[in-house]
């Protein structure tokens, strides 16, 4: 078995392999823009940020039935154990679903009850961190809170900020996330992904993030990237996902070691693993490629899990026993 591993950062939508995503598409008579394999294949070769939104639209609007959520919940728990995952932080984007007519209450309740499954049979802890769309309106974004509110005791522990970050600063959303705080719920949105700095400094002052999904640009500032080190806000990072949609040119490129150099705290994610054709593996050794330890993304994860104390002892304590020193150069090769 691979060693274990903490994964902050995938959108359940986007872990739908195609051959599912076919099938859920035709049991609820949804047109994808693909009807094979090969051709939603076609389709995941992205050629810049603006496009895999566009298809993620397309693509991820498949999904309307309880039982849908309920079975991209346990499906991916089983794909992120078998590579090692032992805790996974899932997002979902319920605003998405709810315009085109999906009720709240059905989403919420058939993703707690995959994440309810992945814990009892499968043993992979599974939270669940709901994204409110850039763009959508501030309604929408509140109906997001009060819906993550409500399934707090389900395994709801956050509210994050997606879609195009480019075209949308985070500060019309301020009130949402002080709501969510509010209710106890934390901050995590995506900055410094599509955007830079300014971005980043948005999330961290209007929204109050806790952790930031991505926030590889934060080395273009220099001096938010000491503020980033001195408040120890974990950074989401998903290197795979950053080169299939052009944020970075290259894995030689990719600013994770200077990141860690300057002493920021970075987990290491798949994003959209279904959509980007990576897995968590792919990514670990896409990040260990750069000489950097698998266990300290292990570690990192574990400071930026949402979890409860109890659930982040268990974790601790299994880092702790893991005979890191044990793995092997090929875990941590990139294929």
């Amino acid at each position: 078995m691979t060693y274990p591993k903490i994964e902050l950062h995938v959108h359940l939508e986007g872990t739908v392999r195609p051959e599912t995503l076919l099938e859920i598409a035709r049991r609820n008579d949804y047109p994808l823009p693909a009807d094979s394999v090969e051709g939603l294949a076609r389709l995941y070769d992205f050629r810049d940020f603006a496009q895999f939104i566009e298809i993620w639209i397309l693509t991820t609007n498949a999904l309307q039935r309880g039982e849908d959520f309920r079975q991209v919940v346990v499906d991916y728990a089983r794909e992120a154990a078998a590579h090692g995952a032992v805790y996974v932080e899932g997002i979902f984007s319920p605003a998405e679903r709810a315009r085109r007519g999906v009720d709240w209450d059905e989403m919420f309740a058939g993703y707690c009850d995959g994440a309810q499954e992945a814990r009892e049979v499968l043993g992979v802890e599974v939270r669940l961190t709901p994204d409110i769309p850039r763009g959508f309106e501030l309604e929408e974004a509140k109906a997001t809170v009060r819906y993550s509110a409500k399934y707090r005791d389900r395994g709801v522990l956050g509210v994050g900020l997606g879609g195009s970050e480019a075209e949308f600063p985070p500060e019309p959303y301020a009130n949402a996330f002080a709501a969510a705080r509010a209710e106890g719920l934390a901050s995590v949105p995506h900055a410094g992904e599509a955007a830079g700095p300014a971005s980043i400094r948005g999330a961290l002052e209007a929204l109050g993030a806790r952790r930031l999904r991505h926030g590889i640009r934060a080395v273009e500032d220099p001096g938010l990237l000491r503020e980033i080190v001195d408040r120890r806000v974990v950074l989401d990072v998903c290197p795979i996902s950053n080169l299939r949609t052009r944020v970075v040119r290259s894995v030689a490129e990719h600013p994770l070691p200077q990141l860690v150099s300057a002493g920021a705290v970075c987990s290491v994610s798949t994003d959209d693993p279904a959509m980007f054709g990576t897995n968590l593996v792919q990514d670990y050794a896409v990040a260990c490629s750069f000489g950097l330890e698998p266990r300290s993304f292990y570690e990192a994860g574990l400071e930026g899990a949402l979890c409860d104390e109890a659930t982040r002892a268990r974790l601790r304590a299994l880092g702790e026993d893991y005979d890191w020193a044990a793995v092997s150069a090929a875990e941590v090769e990139v294929p």
